[in-house]
């Protein structure tokens, strides 16, 4: 469904419109009646820090930018 509302409208009603975006809903807002913009979400990418957190100690995660130790390394088959 597509909702459009002129630039004034648009402002009192700031938070329902980013509300129905959310929800899938697409926001044309208007001048005049002539649309101008169009409300999308952010694509939201990435991974999420702090998934783990409190579940996970951060002393438990290992620094994978630190080189193997040999013992690793030969559980490895390094």
């Amino acid at each position: 469904m597509t909702v459009q509302m002129n630039v004034a409208e648009a402002k009192a009603k700031l938070s329902e419109l980013l509300a129905a975006v959310d929800a899938g809903e697409e926001v044309i807002i208007a001048r005049g009646g002539v649309p101008a913009a169009r409300l999308v979400p952010v694509a939201r990418t990435g991974v999420r820090l702090g998934l783990l957190e409190g579940v996970v100690s951060p002393g438990s995660i290992p620094d994978f930018l630190e080189p193997m130790s040999e013992e690793d390394l030969a559980e490895w088959g390094g």
